[in-house]
């Protein structure tokens, strides 16, 4: 088994860099992604690699069989959308779209696995068969969720599935996962206080919705404070607050708006925060004589990589990087991802990749408008898809 290090895939850098800048300087969000899905067909159509298209609207699948005879079949996926956001660097690749920018990374994730792609049709020296999943809609849409339910293991069933992300501040190609639990749920609510309003000055006269939901924001805290064990882990964080005019501050609302986000890491946890903030949103409102408006919103699950897999995963990292870079136990992430829905479905891992930080570039975070993807981990991830499809189908009959 030939182990593969950046390297050896040295001379792929420059095209893959070509690659990587054209996608972010052409960024398409959620269900739009049809010129980067052309650019994935073309490419692995170019290399031999039979594909679908369709799933997801804007889905690709390409699927390669190992030279070798073997039954086995596994799944590696990679984000294609961007985000509605206003990239504020100024590099020639820049957005040149107004307000839509590849401020995660899923144009570094497409072109890695694009370049393990072509190494592996090249030298497809493998038993069994390996899918490429480039998924449309991960910020926010659950395009994982909408390729799954159109068929995506129907048509292509995985024995375990795969995925990378990068990671801003762990350092330039050094690699990072967990077993269990290893990203948050993250759901929606919204509470709307409801009461009568008036007058500024005579608040006796009705009903003041914006003296509960004060109180709900800060009683908030006390469902994670009091309610969650202390052995487990939440957040629950207000993000919108809406009521009244800017031009009438004499006038009480008759509604405020409060919305915000859950995150968990377990079903009993997820289920309690649910039940919890309905309770105490309409308790609260009861005793100020208003009402309270409760709605929660489900959207990803917690992402939990399977024992099996993440071992499978931590031995490629360690064979493209060396073992000391890489961190088998890291901390659990209270951010989420829509390749939950596939973990649900099928056993697999889900792995970190250093983006670098500080002196090292790449030090603006996810989401940020300054954020940019690290080109010099573009060969480091591609090589770690090769050592992963060797591990998993390399040896088998």
């Amino acid at each position: 088994m030939t182990r593969f290090t950046p390297d050896l895939l040295a001379a792929d850098h420059a095209h893959l860099t070509a690659i990587r800048r054209d996608i972010h300087r052409h960024p398409e969000t959620a269900f739009e992604e049809q010129r980067t899905s052309q650019i994935v067909a073309d490419r692995l159509t170019s290399w031999g690699i039979e594909i679908h298209r369709g799933l997801g609207k804007t889905g690709v699948v390409g699927t390669l069989k190992g030279r070798r005879p073997g039954q086995k079949t596994i799944g590696l996926r990679a984000d294609m959308d961007a985000l509605h956001l206003q990239e504020k660097n100024e590099f020639d690749y820049a957005s040149v779209h107004a307000n839509k920018m590849h401020a995660c990374g899923h144009d570094g994730h497409t072109t890695m696995l694009l370049g393990a792609a072509k190494q592996l049709a090249a030298s497809p020296d493998f038993a069994g068969t390996v899918h490429f999943i480039f998924q449309p809609a991960e910020e926010g849409e659950g395009g994982a969720r909408v390729m799954i339910e159109e068929g995506l293991f129907d048509k292509f069933n995985c024995d375990a599935v795969y995925g990378m992300h990068n990671m801003p501040g762990l350092p330039k190609g050094h690699f990072a996962i967990c077993a269990g639990p290893m990203l948050a749920a993250s759901d929606s609510w919204q509470v709307t206080f409801k009461g009568t309003g008036g007058h500024g000055a005579m608040p006796h006269a009705g009903t003041d919705p914006t003296f509960p939901a004060a109180q709900f924001i800060v009683a908030v805290q006390g469902i994670v404070g009091r309610n969650v064990p202390p052995t487990q882990t939440a957040v629950l964080s207000v993000g919108h607050i809406h009521g009244g005019s800017f031009g009438s501050p004499n006038v009480i609302p008759s509604e405020v708006l409060v919305r915000g986000t859950a995150r968990s890491f377990t079903p009993q946890v997820r289920a309690l925060l649910e039940r919890r903030l309905g309770e105490v949103a309409r308790s609260i409102a009861e005793a100020a004589g208003c009402e309270a408006d409760y709605i929660y919103f489900k959207r990803y699950p917690p992402l939990v990589n399977s024992a099996e897999q993440t071992t499978i995963a931590v031995e490629a990292a360690a064979m493209t990087v060396g073992r000391d870079k890489v961190d088998p136990n890291t901390p659990r992430i209270t951010g989420a991802e829509d390749f939950a829905f596939m973990l649900e479905k099928k056993p697999g891992a889900y792995i970190m990749i250093g983006n670098g930080g500080g002196e090292e570039g790449g030090c603006h975070y996810v989401h940020s408008p300054l954020y940019d993807f690290n080109d010099e981990i573009l060969t480091t991830g591609a090589a770690y898809w090769v050592n992963l499809v060797q591990l998993e189908l390399g040896d088998a009959a």
